[in-house]
């Protein structure tokens, strides 16, 4: 049995914090190992996409207008801004019905598929800021089997592109469950601030 979609997403904001807690100031300007982007961006487009799912689930209509570059979003002190976002969504999620179907961009579904690849994205970008200054984080075995539980059933061309992953690079003879995982979704597990990326 998967793990639930709600649970993950908490403890999804609870990683995704950690890695948050790692950059300073001068940090947000870092190179990330997602292609074009600073780690500020990465921030950003978690931020946003995590406020477009709050909205969602207390209501709201939200348009999805990403920004160009996803860091613009941000406003004032970086870590103040994602724990300003963080804190309601973890409040919308506590106790909400996974089976309520509600609007989204991927037409109507229910809660717990809205909330599936949002929950997801928060451990993988999580990689990719704490990647930023050179820390590796650890993604957990049961998101890693949770996360196939959501894509796999996806025909690749859905998830094969550059809205979503990039194609599965190979990872290392002596790659951990993490770095294997993240070159399944595309990324170089050994990236490092000083790759040419």
């Amino acid at each position: 049995m998967a793990a639930q979609p709600d649970a993950i997403f908490v403890e999804g904001l609870d990683f995704f914090t950690s890695a948050v807690d790692r950059l300073d100031a001068p940090g947000w300007q870092l190179s990330s190992p997602c292609e074009g982007w600073v780690a500020l961006d990465v921030l950003g487009h978690v931020g946003a996409a995590v406020q477009f799912g709050t909205m969602l689930l207390t209501g709201g209509q939200p348009v999805w207008s990403p920004a160009d570059p996803p860091g613009a979003v941000v406003e004032g002190e970086p870590r103040a801004w994602w724990a300003a976002i963080a804190e309601p969504a973890r409040l919308a999620v506590a106790g909400v019905d996974l089976a309520q179907m509600v609007d989204s961009p991927m037409g109507r579904r229910t809660v717990g598929d809205g909330l599936s690849f949002p929950a997801l994205d928060l451990f993988i970008h999580a990689w990719d800021l704490g990647k930023s200054v050179g820390a590796e984080l650890v993604v957990p075995a049961r998101v890693i089997d949770f996360t196939h539980h959501v894509i796999d059933p996806l025909p690749d061309a859905a998830v094969r592109n550059r809205g979503v992953f990039a194609s599965a690079v190979l990872a290392p003879s002596d790659a951990s469950e993490s770095q294997e995982f993240i070159a399944w979704t595309g990324r170089d597990s050994l990236w490092s601030p000083s790759s040419n990326h």
